[in-house]
């Protein structure tokens, strides 16, 4: 007697819905803009305390832990501020040993002083 095995795809057939990566994009599109904040606004005692902090820490070389806005999100910077440029608006701070990073003036949210 002759018998027919059945050969199953297994996984391969649930994969169709996965197959598109413009649906995948897409997907990931709509979730990081629902997770998006709007810029804070901050007022100018606010933005004063954040000069003084910054002022401080740079004088006494401590490191600062500052919160910076950008595209919708909020990330944490922790550093030594090595400059602060009038001309482009912008703090350098050292990340890590000759690691710098530039961060503009307006996209600063919060600073303290971690020392």
């Amino acid at each position: 007697m002759f018998v027919l095995t059945i050969r199953d795809r297994g996984k391969v057939k649930w994969q169709f819905a996965f197959g598109m990566p413009e649906l995948i994009k897409a997907q990931r599109d709509l979730w990081r803009d629902s997770e998006r904040i709007e810029k804070p606004l901050l007022d100018v005692y606010e933005l004063e305390e954040f000069d003084q902090r910054i002022a401080y820490a740079m004088a006494y070389k401590l490191t600062v832990k500052l919160s910076v806005w950008s595209d919708g999100f909020t990330t944490e910077i922790t550093g030594a501020v090595n400059r602060v440029d009038p001309i482009t608006h912008e703090l350098r701070i050292e990340v890590k040993p000759g690691e710098y990073e530039r961060v503009a003036f307006e996209d600063v949210c919060a600073a303290t002083v971690v020392d």
